[in-house]
């Protein structure tokens, strides 16, 4: 049977064009990429030598939980860069937290309202005064709906692979 491997890209749709991708081009830092010559909208941008994220602009309404989450490099700065651009959403999946793994947590919306999660490296130094911020929560998010069904573990981890690299 086959199997998918990995997340290839993931497509947002967006509101406008050009300001989604200076969103992700300049407050995200992710490189354009060449796109294939199609009849609407549409811009690739590279996250790593394996993923990719695509942009097209279309009038669907984005999704409220539906979200990417994207490995930041220094989620100190862009929690402050996030926080500054308002752009910090706590209604679908609460507040900025630290994942029982280590991994920091935030979700924020592009300029078409996409949601979008930040996180850190488990490793990741954090600067102490976010924990004191007022978009900080400490602990999981909790829906209240009380409906355990599916998969759990304490050892959950945003960083499976690198779990399995290490057995």
């Amino acid at each position: 049977m086959a199997r998918a491997v990995k997340i290839n890209h993931v497509t947002l749709i967006v509101e406008n064009l050009e300001e989604a991708g200076d969103f992700y081009e300049n407050e995200l830092g992710l490189e354009k990429l060449p796109a294939f010559n199609f009849d609407y909208p549409v811009l690739f941008f590279d996250i790593n030598d394996e993923q990719q994220l695509h942009l097209s602009e279309w009038e669907d309404t984005p999704s409220f939980r539906g979200h990417v989450c994207m490995q930041v490099d220094d989620f100190n700065s862009i929690f402050y860069r996030m926080k500054e651009l308002e752009a910090i959403d706590i209604k679908p999946w609460g507040k900025v937290r630290q994942l029982p793994d280590g991994a920091m947590q935030m979700f924020v919306r592009d300029p078409s309202g996409n949601l979008v999660e930040l996180s850190s490296h488990p490793d990741a130094e954090i600067d102490k005064s976010i924990f004191e911020d007022e978009f900080y929560e400490e602990g999981l998010y909790k829906s209240n709906r009380e409906d355990y069904r599916g998969y759990r573990s304490d050892d959950a981890s945003l960083y499976h692979g690198e779990k399995k690299k290490k057995k």
